[in-house]
């Protein structure tokens, strides 16, 4: 007989808005313990010291997690021009130096070679895995890598204020995967001024906004109480990307067993990635043929 799983079997999405001094995997653990829930989730980590949306799934919620993932982000965030440090952020040891302070048109004229789709490399103290180990973890223990280039789609870059000579402010909105703290490093580069973050912030990821979230003092102080489940946003949220194809009784029914269910209408085209409801409640993901949804996650009530 398969064991019981710990907590609450409930679903849904929770928008935190993230402090600075704290992981993304210490924020799921935090909503996990406050909402008792039996599984919890993040869709894209937030450096430590960054802040803003972190989008916490629970239960089937889940299952959707890939698609706020894949979804597009909004940061803003502050580079300090002059500086180079060893993290790319704030927190690391400073390397180099330099006096060379870009006007703001050169700052903008630079920008447009980091729209599209572009090539980045991740910084030195990032998650990516290097034979099996995180790069970070290589990075703090004094070694140096030669990370590999990852694709990245920004969507956009603009310049959103200049403070003074030594700081400009981001804005930018881009797919899976990006580093602002590679963007800050290498657009210092290309102007012959060095940089690094100063101070970045999510400010919406995918479906979710900042002005959605929840403090971490909220959370605290209504851990484990009916009332903190009223924060809590339906899992369909995850879906938002995918066109929704209601079902019948009968096709959810077949759908829920893994089988190909009949959808009353449709606005997606053979073999696209779709999602089947029933009375407006998420049933089944999978691939629309010809009338039918032919289901690859399935959500249990």
């Amino acid at each position: 007989m398969a064991r019981k799983r710990k907590g609450r079997a409930i679903s849904g999405w929770l928008v935190v808005d993230k402090p600075a001094g704290i992981t993304s995997t210490s924020v799921v653990n935090k909503v996990k313990w406050a909402f008792d829930a039996q599984k919890a989730g993040h869709a894209g980590t937030l450096d430590p010291d960054a802040t803003g949306v972190l989008a916490i799934a629970l239960g089937e919620a889940t299952k959707t997690v890939p698609y706020i993932t894949d979804a597009l982000k909004c940061y803003r965030f502050v580079v300090r021009l002059g500086v180079a440090t060893r993290t790319d952020d704030a927190e690391g040891e400073v390397i180099e130096t330099r006096d060379l302070r870009p006007s703001d048109a050169e700052i903008a004229a630079g920008l447009a070679a980091f729209r599209g789709n572009i090539q980045q490399i991740p910084p030195q103290f990032s998650a990516v895995k290097v034979e099996g180990e995180r790069a970070y973890d290589i990075a703090r223990a004094g070694g140096e890598m030669d990370l590999a280039a990852r694709d990245l789609w920004v969507d956009r870059l603009e310049m959103i204020a200049r403070p003074d000579a030594d700081h400009v402010e981001l804005e930018m909105v881009c797919g899976k995967g990006g580093y602002v703290r590679s963007i800050a490093r290498d657009l210092g580069a290309d102007l012959g001024c060095l940089g690094h973050v100063l101070w970045l912030r999510r400010t919406w990821s995918g479906p979710f906004t900042a002005e959605q979230g929840i403090s971490l003092e909220v959370l605290d102080a209504q851990a484990k109480s009916p009332e903190l489940d009223a924060y809590l946003l339906p899992l369909e949220l995850g879906l938002a990307d995918l066109p929704e194809l209601p079902t019948t009784a009968e096709g959810a029914a077949r759908l829920k067993n893994g089988n190909p269910g009949m959808v009353l209408t449709s606005n997606a085209e053979f073999g696209d990635e779709a999602w089947a409801s029933y009375m407006g409640r998420a049933v089944a993901v999978g691939q629309y043929k010809a009338g039918e949804l032919h289901p690859s996650r399935v959500f249990n009530d």
